[in-house]
């Protein structure tokens, strides 16, 4: 029967051929309209064993049956193809470059998250359509949990809380991956899963907690990720979980596959595999290591030798060609969602790769530009000396070490041009007569004397996102990146904000940082601070923009930045619930999850729930008038938290469980309805393996941070 369906598809596929046109069919695989499991079917059975083999790899392509799929490339915050990674080799080709994921994430705005993701899905089909290269599965986002600012890779996450989070890449992922019902312009391949937040040892180390932390907190923004932006690729972090190593981790298939209905791929970190054998002694051999990750679910691996220890595999026994078969099936399953298997003329994406680089168009420039204003944070503004008044001021100073360029991560691409904080103020002041000034720092009392000389002086500190250092090397204790994590979270150039700051009490702070600081003396004395991630092209021109007034900042921090690393927990302790994050946090913060100010006021009014009353499985709208009583236009970033007074198990001290950022002219009123179901509200019991809805009160509370409450209600929860 099979080899008569199989001759039936076959010629259907042949028919198909010929009122298409114009194509050379050969297989019932290249039939659009067959299957697609039954595509696949057919696929598996034409290979040969070294093919499937190969395909296991990060490229399935497979030359011979005509199969010319698609490799990896990176993409956190737009197309890596060259920068410091030097991602496309000796030969890097622009792309659009946006600021890090933590100034994506502190935009606080997943519509402009998601258009952000197109622009860099659009990107990466011009790039491999029209010149070749790259490829359309893109690493990203980045669903990792900020827990610890220690953490050398805080720059690729979007924050502390797993709601936010989880939003933040469903928003990402449906953007990169597109709104056609069939084809997807790109497929995002989420990283790193899972609790993946420390970079030293993280070859071998073991990050520990009980069911409910990994299913209330960990898992959340992949399972989000996955069922809500359908994302159908991800790869398994370095470290092990409980004392498993991901790679092998039996959640793979018993919660992504079996609960969240996950079938694509599954991808192994670099080195991955020679780390269950070398670093976590798991496998007494490579063959049997890629024997467990297979059986674990693993449809690809990054090492480059990956297919002699499945060979080996292979021929001892330990997989049988069945069960590689059975893992091939989700790389294709991608490769058929990318069209690459399919005539152009069905794919909606095919004429992507015509006309103008889209990088190089000034309607990706304005997208740049938005995004970077829109991630900007206001940490203080004391006697409102920003915005300035470029009629008053007639001399400026650019200080600091990083006033004069903008500074590109470790997977950041190379951007089309990139404007500094220094360009940037320059241009917005040309032709005013005010003059600028720059000191990098203050050798021969440089910094001093252009501060003392002017009438502002702006500093620009932070840290290096590669630490200006090799790989795995960080000269400063306070810097880290891939492979390195933070020993401290002071300012190195705080001794130079004082300085400036002794001479010239108009100074402005600039924080260009990937993570927080512990700024205490500088929150305490200048009069304004301001935070940005690095990265992005349009660095400068957002910040002058900010600055002096012709945009009023509405970014808010996606991080509790603490006073000192006394407020937090050791390093791998993974149990959040021992003060982590704005959930569990018992102390006093130098600045709260969710901060940042305006140059404009808004007042709270007429918070309603409707209904007031809810059973287990239903649902409230929660509406709350937002006015702009100040002279500006702003926006606010309207913030719902609910706390769990009567709980019979503990719970988190306050749980975000919605947001919206809303833009308001002087004067103007707008209500902001945020929905919430009462499963959202339920916690993870262990003992029945399920989520409990409590039929007790709920306190919803709605504010400007997670800190700044404006108003509460209670919601009932009945039985």
């Amino acid at each position: 029967m099979r080899a008569v369906k199989c001759a039936l598809l076959f010629v259907v596929s042949i028919m198909t051929c010929l009122i298409l046109g114009g194509c050379a069919q050969h297989y019932p695989f290249q039939d659009p309209a067959m299957p697609v499991e039954d595509r696949i079917t057919n696929i598996i059975s034409l290979m040969t064993l070294d093919e499937k083999i190969a395909a296991l790899g990060t490229n399935p392509s497979v030359p011979r049956l005509g199969i010319h799929a698609s490799d990896h490339v990176e993409g956190l915050h737009g197309l890596a193809m060259g920068g410091p990674g030097m991602r496309a080799g000796s030969n890097p080709v622009s792309t659009t470059t946006f600021p890090q994921a933590v100034g994506l994430g502190e935009t606080w705005d997943p519509d402009l998250v998601s258009e952000a993701a197109a622009a860099e899905g659009q990107e990466a089909r011009y790039i491999f359509q029209r010149y070749h290269r790259g490829a359309l599965v893109i690493r990203a986002p980045n669903a990792d949990l900020d827990r610890d600012p220690r953490w050398g890779r805080s720059e690729e996450s979007y924050g502390e809380d797993p709601y936010f989070n989880g939003t933040l890449a469903t928003a990402f992922v449906t953007g990169l991956q597109g709104a056609d019902p069939q084809y997807w312009q790109a497929a995002s391949l989420l990283k790193h899963f899972m609790a993946n937040s420390n970079e030293d040892g993280r070859y071998s180390s073991s990050s520990n907690f009980d069911e409910t932390i990994l299913r209330e907190y960990y898992a959340v923004p992949f399972q989000m990720g996955i069922t809500l932006g359908g994302a159908r690729a991800f790869m398994t972090a370095y470290n092990a979980v409980n004392g498993t190593p991901m790679t092998v981790q039996p959640v793979l298939k018993n919660i992504v596959e079996s609960e969240w209905g996950f079938d694509g791929i599954i991808c192994t970190d670099e080195g991955a595999l020679t780390n269950l054998v070398a670093a976590f002694h798991y496998s007494p051999s490579y063959d049997e290591a890629a024997s467990a990750a297979l059986h674990a679910g693993i449809t690809e691996f990054l090492d480059p030798n990956s297919a002699f220890s499945v060979e080996g595999a292979a021929l001892k026994g330990g997989v049988t060609e069945q069960d590689i078969d059975a893992e091939l099936r989700g790389n294709f399953r991608v490769m058929i969602r990318l069209g690459l298997l399919d005539p152009p003329r069905m794919v909606p994406y095919t004429n992507i790769g015509q006309g103008l680089e889209p990088w190089l168009q000034s309607d990706r420039w304005a997208l740049a530009r938005k995004v970077t204003l829109e991630s900007v944070v206001l940490l203080k503004n004391a006697k409102n000396i920003l915005p300035l008044d470029r009629t008053r001021v007639h001399s400026l100073a650019m200080i600091g070490p990083f006033a004069d360029s903008v500074l590109l991560d470790w997977y950041s691409g190379t951007p089309p041009y990139a404007i500094s904080p220094l360009i940037g103020i320059q241009e917005k002041l040309l032709g005013s007569g005010t003059s600028v000034t720059f000191a990098r720092d203050n050798s021969d009392n440089a910094a001093v004397n252009a501060a003392k000389a002017a009438d502002v002086a702006i500093v620009v500190v932070g840290n290096h996102p590669t630490c200006n250092a090799p790989q795995w090397m960080c000269p400063s204790p306070s810097d880290g990146k891939e492979g390195v994590d933070r020993q401290s979270i002071t300012l190195d150039q705080e001794a130079l904000v004082q300085q400036v700051y002794a001479v010239n009490p108009r100074t402005v702070v600039v924080m260009r940082s990937s993570f927080p600081f512990a700024i205490n003396w500088t929150e305490q004395n200048v009069p304004a601070i301001v935070h940005m991630a690095h990265s992005s092209q349009e660095e400068g021109r957002a910040l002058a923009d900010v600055l002096f007034g012709d945009y009023t900042p509405g970014g808010r921090l996606v991080d509790t930045w603490p006073n000192s690393l006394e407020q937090l927990p050791p390093m791998m302790d993974y149990d959040i619930r021992h003060g982590r994050t704005y959930m569990y946090f018992t102390g006093t913060p130098l600045y709260p999850f969710g901060y940042g100010l305006s140059y404009t006021k808004f007042r709270y009014t007429n918070l309603q729930l409707s209904p007031t009353s809810i059973p287990a499985n239903g649902s409230t709208t929660v509406s709350v008038n937002i006015t702009n009583t100040g002279t500006r236009t702003g926006d606010e970033v309207v913030q719902m938290y609910v706390q769990y007074p009567n709980s019979q198990v503990p719970r988190p001290l306050k749980q975000l469980r919605g947001f919206r950022r809303i833009s308001l002219q002087p004067g103007e009123t707008k209500t902001v309805t945020l929905p919430l179901s009462a499963e959202s509200l339920a916690y993870y019991d262990a003992a029945s393996s399920h989520f409990v809805v409590e039929a007790q009160p709920v306190s919803v509370l709605v504010g400007s941070s997670s800190a700044d409450i404006h108003l509460s209600d209670v919601l009932t929860i009945t039985p």
